[in-house]
């Protein structure tokens, strides 16, 4: 037998999922080459006799619109018999080491055909191909084939079995692939009343016409839905949902009138929520986002919401299907079950879901604020200096959770998956990880943890290892934006401004509003906020009028006296205030996030109880984006490492302006004072780079003001990533890994 020399290219990267092999099959025909190419857990595997001449150079330049190379081995390669042809071989299972494809977006050529009479899959709310549709919602293995997905359930009719084996078309290969002769269908839910397929559609589109609230199934989970344009609709929904106040995704039919840069993405694969000025949306209910000058858009990501809003030709409300307090549903029981007192109808489906993903959120500048569908799970690279590292896994903190698997020279963050202290979303966490985990064949050899003793996702991390890395929470933010921004493991110190609510510091103390110096290796405490008592404990981060009584015992001797004392008289502090003087259940934190809810509360912003997370401080942004910004005379001086909260007050009180100008001056006045105790630093040791970070960072008129007075320093502002803890895993995997390499010999 004679053998043949070749080569073998070793392709890694988004290469699975995404129309790659026929990609290749149909390069290699171009090129008249002979060989194969097919799927590995480890990437793609593309062998070929002879010479490939420039075949890497193509690949590159013709790589498929949802694909990414991120390299090419190349090796020799000898066949045992020259091959004849070029063709694709079935997939090989091995350690995975190649990335899974996020969901995405209906495409425009699988648009066209649900809008086609005649077309085979014309009103098909399932159609997809290798250029769109889910991906990592239905994947249950590696390698990434049907068998491995939720669509082995459902068995394809001849016509698309010959598109899943023609490497012409572009339903090669493509997993999810269906019709409506052998694919998933629709069912509608009303009372005694069941329709099917089209039918199914035509009652919900019915239903919402009517004012009603509708359930529906989607990739990753169930939404509600009614009309936004109806004020009885989405006051209704917001009674049943108990969500009083907390602003609602709207689905738009189009983009018309919205700003380009909020269109590019809404129109990207990714097709996430985008916040945008509401004055850019016409029409919508004044309860969609009370108080606030933002409300989220998104447009149809899948055929069944581009039938819908094609059907209703109006915007619909698309927030979360779930109780208050527990995560959205992702079976049809639960939907039924959950939503019961919510929904009046319900449009499911018999595709099920295999992990949970939301919506993600990004403004329209690009800054991402909750990443999940669209985006999960991409990997980061990681900065220079990062190489050779064992697996880490880093389980987040314990708000707006995220995990962080983190191998070789790159992490892949887990979806956003909530607040811990709910009801089932531990449950969630723990399927999340286990999925995750068997899909890229990771066995975490370290594991790193917040520092807050109390936290889930620490225990839960010091079950799987009890020497478990801990990481002070406002390090890992800082780190986290270090190594979004390539900063150099070898990069030297920053300085960080970490701004939130409340996060475990050195020596027990609660920090939420700091100057440090940091590197990824160490975090030592510079300066910040002075520390001031959470009345009732975590009571206080949900009633903003604990947190005024606590600013004004400290800093305000005559507070009483004071025109905005009224909304404090009206509740029964004293009680309180003794508390705090005894230190009864009022523990000490530098909290930003609190100082907002006081200052809030003080302008009349505040409600008794917040009904969700930031509530205060978002209407308190809002108000401060009216204002003029004309000059006031309110200061936060930096005195001995400290602001001067008492200065702060005293000026702030005294001076009477309009509402929106003193919210203003605040906003400005904190930007100010921590840029001066950030510059303070900086000069004293060399330093011109600043890091910023911390869910308060998420506030736009801050962030400009910070800009302004640090104009010359080299500011890095989260972007990618949240600024909040959706982002702290990561912080923590590198803090881990910077640890790990250190004492390395």
């Amino acid at each position: 037998m004679t053998q043949t020399p070749g080569v073998q290219l070793h392709i890694r990267g988004k290469v699975q999922g995404v129309g790659f092999r026929p990609f290749v099959w149909q390069l290699a025909q171009q090129m008249h080459l002979k060989g194969d190419v097919c799927n590995t857990g480890n990437g793609v595997v593309v062998r070929i006799a002879g010479s490939e001449g420039d075949f890497v150079a193509q690949l590159y330049a013709q790589c498929p619109p949802l694909a990414a190379i991120h390299s090419v081995a190349r090796s020799e390669f000898v066949w045992d018999a020259a091959p004849q042809d070029f063709i694709i071989v079935p997939s090989q299972q091995c350690a995975m080491d190649t990335q899974i494809v996020p969901d995405a977006a209906t495409c425009p050529a699988c648009l066209e055909e649900i809008n086609t009479p005649g077309n085979r899959r014309y009103r098909y709310p399932f159609t997809n191909c290798t250029h769109c549709g889910p991906r990592l919602t239905i994947i249950q293995a590696m390698p990434y084939d049907r068998a491995y997905t939720v669509m082995a359930a459902f068995p394809l009719c001849p016509d698309c079995e010959r598109e899943y084996r023609n490497p012409l078309d572009r339903r090669f290969h493509a997993q999810p692939l269906a019709c409506p002769v052998c694919g998933p269908q629709l069912f509608w839910r009303q009372g005694d009343e069941t329709f099917h397929r089209d039918d199914a559609l035509e009652a919900a589109v019915a239903a919402l016409r009517r004012g009603e609230i509708v359930a529906i199934k989607g990739l990753g989970g169930m939404h509600l839905a009614v009309d936004a344009r109806s004020d009885r609709a989405v006051l209704r929904l917001r009674e049943r949902k108990q969500r009083p106040a907390k602003p609602l995704a709207v689905m738009l039919p189009d983009g018309a009138g919205l700003p380009d840069a909020a269109l590019s993405l809404l129109r990207s694969p990714a097709a996430p929520v985008v916040l945008v000025d509401a004055q850019s949306v016409s029409g919508l209910s004044r309860y969609i986002a009370p108080g606030l000058g933002e409300v989220g858009v998104m447009l149809p990501a899948n055929p069944l919401q581009h039938l819908l809003l094609q059907a209703v030709g109006a915007p619909l409300v698309m927030t979360s299907g779930n109780l208050n307090g527990r995560p959205p549903a992702i079976t049809n029981q639960q939907a039924l079950d959950e939503l019961a007192d919510i929904a009046d109808g319900w449009l499911l489906h018999n595709r099920d879901i295999n992990q949970r993903m939301d919506d993600s959120v990004v403004r329209q500048s690009g800054e991402v604020m909750r990443r999940a569908r669209g985006y999960v799970p991409d990997a980061i690279a990681l900065p220079p200096g990062f190489d050779g590292l064992p697996p880490i896994l880093a389980v987040g903190a314990d708000l707006k959770n995220t995990f962080c698997l983190l191998r070789g020279n790159s992490a892949v963050l887990s979806q956003h998956l909530g607040d811990l202290t709910e009801e089932r979303v531990p449950a969630q966490w723990q399927l999340a990880l286990k999925i995750m985990r068997e899909l890229y064949d990771f066995t975490p050899a370290r594991i790193a943890v917040d520092a807050h003793p109390g936290y889930i996702s620490s225990q839960m991390g010091r079950e799987m290892d009890p020497t478990a890395d801990v990481v002070l929470h406002h390090h890992a933010h800082a780190a986290a934006c270090l190594a979004e921004h390539q900063w150099p493991l070898d990069g030297g110190a920053a300085i960080a401004l970490t701004l939130d609510g409340i996060g475990y510091g050195a020596d027990d103390q609660l920090w939420g509003g700091e100057c440090l110096l940091v590197d990824y290796a160490r975090c030592e405490r510079l300066g910040g906020l002075p520390a001031v008592a959470l009345p009732g404990g975590d009571l206080a981060a949900r009633q903003p009028w604990r947190n005024l009584l606590a600013q004004w015992q400290a800093f305000v001797p005559d507070w009483q006296g004071y025109p905005e004392a009224e909304v404090l008289l009206s509740h029964a502090w004293e009680v309180l205030a003794r508390a705090i003087a005894r230190q009864i259940n009022a523990p000490l934190a530098s909290s930003t996030g609190r100082l907002f809810d006081a200052v809030a509360c003080a302008l009349g912003l505040a409600p008794d109880a917040q009904s969700y997370e930031g509530e205060a401080a978002c209407r308190l942004e809002a108000l401060a984006m009216q204002a003029a910004h004309t000059a006031h005379p309110v200061t936060l001086p930096f005195i001995n490492d400290e602001l001067d909260m008492a200065a702060f007050w005293q000026q702030w009180l005294a001076w009477r302006a309009p509402d929106a100008e003193r919210a203003y001056a605040f906003h400005d006045a904190l930007a100010q004072g921590f840029a001066e105790m950030a510059r303070h630093h900086a000069r004293q040791r060399g330093i011109t780079t600043l890091v910023f970070s911390g869910g308060v960072l998420h506030n736009q008129l801050l962030k400009a003001r910070f800009t302004h007075y640090l104009a010359d320093f080299d500011l890095r502002f989260p972007m990618q990533l949240p600024a909040g803890d959706g982002a702290v895993s990561f912080g923590q995997a590198v803090v881990a890994a910077a640890r790990w390499l250190r004492n390395q010999p």
